[in-house]
């Protein structure tokens, strides 16, 4: 069956699969990515993974599985210096040391920046991180894709963690953006106008003739805000381009490092990520879908149609035209020109281009932060860092800082801001109490100046130019299940239907009882869906088969959220769609659970919204041989649940599968 980009990457770094088995969308299986990334929160996984050790009885074998596949690199809480944080960021160096981790320091860059920098995101492989931006390696052909602390701590052990390969949607972009139109303008105008979860936990192929005219750094801005558009990645195909931008940062390396990796000649250094070989290897094999590759969703997008854009205030799914915002005369207080999506070196000299030679307005303060220490000293040598200065921009240290409300110049009550970052969720700035607008850096650099959003453009196309088409799912399950001792092939019980779409988790788990660490399995069992219907307690029984909506567990990642419906004794969790978060934390604490988009449609049809908890009264058999649910004289399918999902619920989550892996090995 052909393959997508992603469903070929995947193969390649899937593993335990039985012969012959070929890898789409759907499938459970067992990932060994090409490296890790953590950030400040190295410390948290690190107590994780010597809990893992602990609780198999044998410190004495404490040992990462594979500590080059490990990247540390410290960059969200940097302008802290107070003795518990410097004392935090100590430990996590001696731990690198120790356990001869490659480690980043704080003023070194940010994470998604270094990885890119530093070879690590290399076209054609699987990069995972334990941040949600990690998706911006696709704007290189890098399968990047976020991951909890306990998926960091179980790779740090066995080198493995278990994924499930999303549906792919293919965005294919025509045509060319026009002068003055940046890639976050593009990004901006898919999030604005695909605002209905169109791409929610897809992965994102993008393609098409408009790809060639799009640079690097404005393919890792669209790559890295297709996580604001719901999306788990998003790829760019592997072209001249991707490999011009390696050969150049190999060039770069090759002379900053010449003294720490000999060299045979001027062609082939030894760096051990980014060198002329491993560069003419990825030329000869360039992996592409196949022409017939499956997509759940195609969308055409003619590029010259997108225009200068700005979302918000407070969500990325408001967004408006600078033709249309201007005339709203908002006046700002900040402008942010920080972040990873949008302070490369083009970002800057975009940025300084509007401001050279003007002053930043009376009363606003305009922020500026280099997404690393290489991307500044390079603007530096350009003069565009100087012109920003001197048109009284306020730098801030290479990393995070006020993109996620950590440092100087945050938002307070009643003010206004405008940022080229990513994200700009009520409150994450600042003050809850402010508003926060994105976009690029052109668009801030003159609202800076203006005092107001503003920007010159002139010509205004009416409406975006797209096509939209959905694919019917397709029965994929071409690989047989193979069942693990334990694992059951039928489960049986009653289906109760709560019809609520995207019921976030402080519904599912109350946010009070989050931080209350001594709750016993009883005490979480009866407060689950509390916030959602005081009644689900007495109408749940043990044993129920429990339906919900789409989008489930969506909001924080609390794990109780999970293991507050499993200590219920919900034997399976059915869905129209999970948050990829919770599904997450759902097989890494046991809780089996699938996802059949068509049952839950029926179900909303027949039962309808008046009762927030139903019991159907009809049974339903779950056959994990064929992935098929009979329900009332009807059969539904769902992706088959595979090995790596099965050793999960046998096991009772990742931790124990962990200790069980290293018991064996």
């Amino acid at each position: 069956m052909p393959q997508t980009l992603i469903e070929k990457i995947v193969q390649r770094f899937a593993v335990d699969l039985a012969q012959n088995c070929e890898v789409h969308s759907g499938d459970y299986l067992n990932i060994k990515p090409a490296y890790v990334m953590t950030h400040d929160n190295t410390g948290a996984v690190i107590p994780k993974f010597l809990n893992i050790f602990k609780g198999n009885n044998n410190s004495s074998k404490l040992k990462i599985a594979n500590p080059r596949q490990l990247v540390f690199t410290l960059d969200h809480n940097v302008q802290d210096t107070s003795e518990k944080n410097l004392s935090k960021y100590k430990m996590i160096e001696d731990f690198a040391k120790e356990m001869n981790i490659d480690f980043y320091p704080a003023g070194r860059g940010i994470g998604h920046q270094i990885m890119c920098e530093e070879g690590y995101a290399f076209p054609g492989t699987m990069v995972v991180a334990s941040d949600s931006h990690s998706n911006m390696y696709g704007g290189l052909g890098c399968l990047g894709t976020p991951i909890v602390r306990t998926d960091a701590a179980s790779i740090w052990a066995t080198g493995k963690t278990w994924w499930q390969i999303p549906p792919v949607t293919k965005v294919t972009l025509k045509g060319k953006l026009r002068p003055g139109v940046s890639g976050k303008d593009l990004i901006i105008s898919l999030c604005g106008f695909f605002n209905n979860d169109e791409v929610l936990n897809n992965a994102i192929e993008f393609s098409g003739d408009g790809v060639p005219f799009l640079s690097i750094d404005q393919r890792l801005t669209i790559s890295n805000m297709s996580t604001e558009w719901g999306a788990l990645a998003g790829v760019f195909p592997i072209d001249e381009a991707t490999i011009n931008w390696l050969k150049d940062r190999a060039k770069t390396i090759a002379q900053r490092y010449q003294n720490s990796y000999p060299r045979k000649d001027n062609h082939n250094n030894h760096h051990p990520r980014l060198n002329y070989n491993k560069i003419h290897n990825l030329e000869k094999k360039i992996i592409k879908a196949d022409k017939d590759a499956f997509y759940s969703k195609e969308i055409t997008i003619n590029l010259e149609s997108i225009q200068p854009s700005v979302s918000g205030p407070n969500t990325v799914k408001i967004m408006k035209s600078l033709s249309e915002i201007k005339s709203s005369e908002i006046k700002i207080d900040k402008a942010y020109l920080v972040s990873c999506v949008n302070s490369r070196v083009d970002d800057l000299a975009e940025a300084a281009a509007v401001v050279r030679n003007k002053r930043v307005a009376k009363g606003v303060k305009f922020y500026i932060a280099a997404a690393s220490k290489e991307v500044q000293e390079e603007s530096e040598q350009r003069g565009d860092w100087q012109a920003l200065l001197q048109a009284g921009a306020i730098p801030l240290p290479s990393g995070c800082g006020p993109c996620i409300g950590l440092g100087t110049g945050l938002l307070e009550d009643g003010e206004v801001g405008i940022a080229a970052t990513n994200r700009n969720f009520k409150g994450r700035m600042g003050s809850p109490n402010a508003k926060a607008y994105l976009a690029s850096p052109s668009v801030v650099a003159a609202s800076a100046i203006a005092g107001k959003i503003d920007y010159s453009w002139e010509y205004c196309p009416k409406n975006i130019s797209y096509e939209l088409k959905i694919n019917p799912k397709i029965n994929n399950n071409t690989n047989e299940v193979e069942f693990i001792n334990g694992f059951p092939q039928f489960i049986k019980g009653e289906i109760i239907f709560c019809h609520q779409d995207n019921l976030n988790t402080d519904g599912i788990y109350p946010g009070k009882y989050t931080y209350i660490d001594d709750l016993t399995p009883k005490q979480q069992a009866n407060v689950v869906m509390e916030n959602y219907d005081p009644q689900f307690i007495e109408i749940a029984k043990e044993g129920d088969l429990l339906a919900v909506g789409f989008n489930f567990g969506t909001g924080s990642s609390r794990e109780q959220a999970a293991t507050a419906v499993k200590y219920k004794g919900i034997k399976l969790l059915i869905a129209g769609s999970f948050n990829e978060t919770y599904k997450r934390n759902a097989f890494n604490n046991g809780l089996l659970l699938i996802e059949c988009p068509q049952l839950i449609n029926d179900l909303k049809s027949r039962f309808g919204k008046e009762n927030l908890t139903v019991r159907t009264g009809i049974i339903a058999i779950v056959n994990f041989s064929n992935s098929e649910i009979n329900f009332d004289d009807k059969k539904y399918f769902f992706d088959s649940v595979g090995k790596a999902a099965q050793e999960l619920i046998i096991s009772g989550g990742l931790e124990n599968w962990i200790m069980n892996y290293l018991k064996k090995n």
